[in-house]
């Protein structure tokens, strides 16, 4: 017997606009990089149609931006990265490019350790996490985590600032910086990535934010020492991800909420932080607060009308909230697929429509936006440099 019900769960519960409040909602278009899309990227506007289409030559790593030039800023999937451990090809990018609304490819640079996020700075110059192996008699000094094999190798971060030319103008490594035992891996997590950090951004003093993903918090590196000047512990966040600095100097970060302390459910928050005060000034729940969670992934922006743009990303929802908590547009991704190679299925199976994180963008940062839908554009695998 051949059944008519759609199997994919987050399908049967609706996709496309769900909700759309004209008058609280900032406006504007939402661009997304699908993480099952075969490389399309889609840049939607309110009432959930697709105005604008890029298909890049490979699949997402992690997410697209548009940058302020009005380029398309991409973080590639690098097919030629080796696989480091059982995640890694679903996580890593390595493989970024510049294009043009057009599709004109005018910037390439790969790196194969890469992984998670990147940032393209305002001087053009690209920020962005990869990693190293590091000794063995390093790695017996980071407390807890869970072992996956005897003598399984760990990998630490490094984070590299590059410039057009595609040379390391700026370096950080993990283990030369942080103290081990200062920072263990928590019991759900392997212990093959070391302190994992999965989200960057540059704050108003010029530190550099990280999210250590798998140890919990947020730290900012100070540039010229590499020291630590803040550190946002565990006693307020839960396997983190976004350090987005606010022009108050706040950080505003996705709240995963895997393994949070006190809490009889998990459940996800968007979280604004006085990194002065090291507390919570902000925050959005849901109402029932386990209707809001994403175990893995996830972004929050704070849009000009004062609301704030969530990313969901394990069920490709997407949504604005206003400071008092109230949604005022929500949209799921319509876009399932499989991941196309089997090792990346084996660490994210399913049909999904998850995203790294996903952009709203005003008109006036779209400046080629036809008034009339623009044409899709199509990218050619570009020479490597």
């Amino acid at each position: 017997m051949t059944t008519t019900v759609d199997q994919i769960t987050q399908r049967r519960r609706g996709v496309g606009l769900i909700a759309h409040d004209a008058d609280l909602c900032a406006g504007g278009y939402t661009l997304i990089a699908p993480q099952t899309g075969g490389g399309k990227v889609y840049l939607v506007d309110m009432a959930g149609e697709v105005v604008h289409q890029w298909q890049m030559p490979v699949r997402p790593g992690r997410h697209a931006v548009i940058l302020a030039n009005g380029n398309l800023g991409y973080n590639g999937n690098h097919a030629r990265s080796e696989s480091r451990y059982a995640p890694w090809s679903m996580w890593h990018g390595g493989d970024f490019y510049e294009a043009t609304p057009s599709g004109e490819i005018v910037w390439h640079y790969e790196d194969p350790a890469h992984h998670h996020d990147a940032q393209w700075l305002p001087n053009g110059n690209l920020l962005y996490a990869a990693c190293e192996p590091v000794p063995e008699s390093f790695a017996r000094r980071v407390p807890g985590g869970t072992a996956h094999g005897e003598h399984e190798p760990m990998y630490a971060d490094v984070i590299r600032e590059v410039n057009r030319k595609g040379e390391i103008v700026w370096a950080w490594h993990a283990r030369e910086h942080l103290n081990p035992e200062d920072f263990p891996i928590a019991p759900g997590f392997g212990r093959y990535h070391w302190p994992l950090v999965n989200g960057l951004g540059v704050d108003t003093q010029g530190r550099v934010l990280m999210s250590l993903r798998t140890t919990s918090g947020i730290i900012g590196v100070d540039r010229a020492s590499g020291n630590v000047s803040l550190h946002i512990g565990a006693d307020v966040v839960s396997h983190q991800h976004a350090p987005v600095p606010l022009p108050n100097g706040h950080i505003l970060a996705f709240d995963n909420g895997n393994f949070r302390k006190g809490a009889h459910v998990v459940f996800s928050r968007v979280v604004e932080i006085d990194p002065a005060s090291r507390q919570v000034v902000w925050s959005y729940t849901d109402d029932v607060v386990n209707l809001f969670y994403s175990p893995f992934m996830g972004n929050a922006q704070r849009l000009p009308n004062g609301n704030t743009h969530v990313t969901e990303s394990a069920t490709g929802r997407l949504f604005e909230v206003t400071r008092e908590g109230e949604v005022v547009w929500e949209y799921i991704i319509p876009w399932f697929a499989e991941y196309p190679d089997e090792a990346a299925r084996a660490t994210g199976p399913g049909m999904l429509n998850s995203v790294f994180q996903t952009f709203r963008y005003t008109r006036e940062q779209l400046p080629w936006l036809r008034a009339s839908h623009a044409a899709p554009s199509t990218l050619l695998t570009p020479d490597t440099p």
